[in-house]
């Protein structure tokens, strides 16, 4: 076998198992002929997932006969060029890296198979692509990070139900879409990340619940949405950059009472 070369790749071209590569041995071996593989850089039993790739990007119908080879990478990039009909058959498979390239393809019916993943990164792709009306069913997901997705993509009207969930993460996601009145219960948050959404949203004579709140940014941020009764408040702030905040507030509703329509007359 003649040693590829070094401009396409320094990594060493190894089979699966760490031995050197046996093109004689290969059931592909016929596919050489013709420069339809070429080891180092476009093989199927090398050990590096890019040169398998290349090899299944060139000859993406022998993808279905590696579903069940032993190495992981090659049933994992296999399963990128099958049809989908024949994908079903790796949903038992004992790689998390096959089955998360299943929860990437499987049509809406067999992606719900996969909402019991044992492995978060598969259940996070399944929350990424699952039905909204489906997302209910992972409300309750042990990693965070799979409720986080569910708090980005569920109807908003189901938000409620993890307001209260014990990652702020969540709870931040939650505060950047739940509607009133359910957002204005985020206001007491324990979590100053998540009041810092809230005083982003909350209607602007609701913000003088944040008068006293203990972090500088949440009332920094409601210092910047204040209506014209509340301004005086924050201008008597302990912390000079409220103040200041409240002040350019302050001139912003000045300015944009001088400037009312009621001064112009009509055309």
């Amino acid at each position: 076998m003649n040693a590829a070369p070094l401009s396409w790749n320094d990594i060493p071209a190894v089979d699966w198992r760490g031995g050197p590569l046996d093109c004689a041995a290969c059931e592909h071996r016929s596919l050489r002929e013709g420069d339809a593989c070429e080891p180092g850089r476009v093989c199927m039993q090398d050990a590096y997932a890019r040169r398998i790739d290349r090899f299944f990007a060139r000859h993406a119908q022998l993808a279905v006969q590696h579903l069940r080879h032993g190495y992981f990478e090659v049933r994992a990039i296999a399963a990128r060029y099958v049809d989908l009909f024949h994908l079903t058959a790796l949903l038992g498979d004992p790689d998390e890296t096959v089955r998360l390239q299943l929860a990437l393809r499987l049509p809406q019916r067999q992606l719900l198979q996969l909402r019991d993943d044992p492995h978060r990164e598969v259940r996070i792709r399944v929350a990424q692509r699952l039905a909204v009306d489906q997302l209910a069913s992972m409300l309750q997901d042990e990693d965070y990070q799979v409720r986080a997705t569910v708090a980005r993509r569920i109807a908003s009207g189901l938000l409620p139900l993890l307001a209260a969930d014990p990652d702020v993460t969540v709870r931040q996601e939650v505060a950047r879409r739940i509607d009133m009145p359910a957002l204005w219960r985020l206001a007491q948050d324990a979590e100053p990340e998540v009041r810092r959404i809230v005083a982003e949203r909350l209607p602007p004579s609701l913000l003088g619940v944040f008068l006293n709140d203990a972090d500088l940014l949440v009332r920094w941020e409601a210092a910047g949405r204040l209506p014209g009764h509340l301004v005086r408040a924050f201008l008597a702030d302990a912390d000079a950059e409220i103040r200041e905040r409240a002040l350019q507030r302050q001139q912003v509703l000045a300015g944009v009472a001088a400037t009312s329509p009621e001064e112009f007359p009509h055309g």
